[in-house]
């Protein structure tokens, strides 16, 4: 394949986005062995949790006293997801030095659940971007179903537009383009990926795919042709499809770093040590786990 890129950087977002789908509530101790371990297999950026009101997430009310017991990492990014000003207080009061906001691509959706448009809810953002400026905090935006959505289809190109420049607006310049509903496919993602790159070259992006519909790795050789290089991944290919019952969920972090791996592109990352933290997960919330090198194991590892 041409145009591929020498060297990806991982996101691991399991902690966060993978746990808060899970009926199962995995104590606070067991969050940082894990989140130890994911530093140790050479993950630079880790998604560990949200600062969402508690009851709207149980999984992620511990949070802070994650953040609080791992303390800061050298060279390593670890992130959480806030949803307005007082996501910023916690981040603050915890440790937290990185933060992330997220929008909706869908007018239909921001409007049902927000009573605002995508571009009013951004707009609202400043505030937080100022005390996130103030406490030394860095922050990043996201965009939830930008190639479609199960209300609209297929989102125009200018909706997508009007919501990075909302962002760029109140000084955001670092933008995940997320496809929660599973809805991208490869055309349309290198199409949009390729535009925004060329568009808003002041803005550096994140791709993160779900693999409700088996395109997610698909979807990530499309972004990186297009020129994209930071995705996430969630090892064991945990969480689900918050729009679509029973559907899989996050692409599989290890299955990404095999296909980096067979391919000759460098991620960082110990895909085995990757691996043997699926397993503890799945043992942790019994039952098995959306990963094909989990279940088959490495292709190299059957050469005699």
């Amino acid at each position: 394949m041409k145009n591929l890129p020498s060297a990806i950087t991982l996101c691991e977002v399991g902690l966060r986005d993978g746990l808060q789908n899970e009926k199962t509530l995995i104590p606070t101790e067991k969050k940082v062995e894990l989140l130890r371990g994911l530093i140790a297999a050479g993950f630079p950026v880790i998604e560990v949790g949200s600062f969402m009101h508690p009851k709207a997430v149980p999984q992620m009310a511990d949070t802070d006293q994650v953040f609080q017991a791992i303390g800061e990492v050298p060279g390593v990014e670890l992130r959480a997801l806030i949803p307005n000003l007082r996501g910023v207080k916690r981040a603050a009061d915890c440790g937290c030095k990185k933060v992330k906001l997220n929008v909706s691509a869908s007018r239909q959706h921001n409007l049902k659940n927000l009573n605002m448009t995508p571009e009013e809810s951004v707009a609202g953002f400043a505030d937080c971007v100022q005390a996130a400026a103030d406490n030394g905090i860095a922050i990043s935006g996201s965009i939830s179903m930008p190639f479609a959505s199960p209300w609209e289809g297929r989102i125009p190109v200018s909706d997508i537009e009007s919501i990075i420049e909302a962002y760029l607006k109140v000084g955001i310049t670092e933008i995940s383009l997320s496809d929660t509903s599973g809805m991208g496919a490869p055309a349309p993602v290198y199409e949009l990926c390729a535009h925004v790159k060329e568009k808003y070259p002041q803005a550096s992006w994140w791709l993160h795919f779900h693999n409700t519909r088996g395109l997610a790795m698909a979807n990530i050789l499309a972004a990186m042709e297009a020129g994209m290089t930071r995705f996430d991944g969630s090892f064991g290919g945990l969480g689900g499809c918050p729009f679509v019952p029973d559907a899989a969920g996050n692409i599989s972090t290890e299955d990404v770093i095999n296909m980096c791996d067979e391919s000759g592109i460098r991620t960082g990352v110990d895909i085995l040590k990757v691996m043997e933290l699926s397993r503890t997960m799945r043992e942790l919330l019994g039952h098995n786990l959306d990963s094909y090198v989990l279940r088959a194991g490495r292709a190299q590892d059957l050469i005699v």
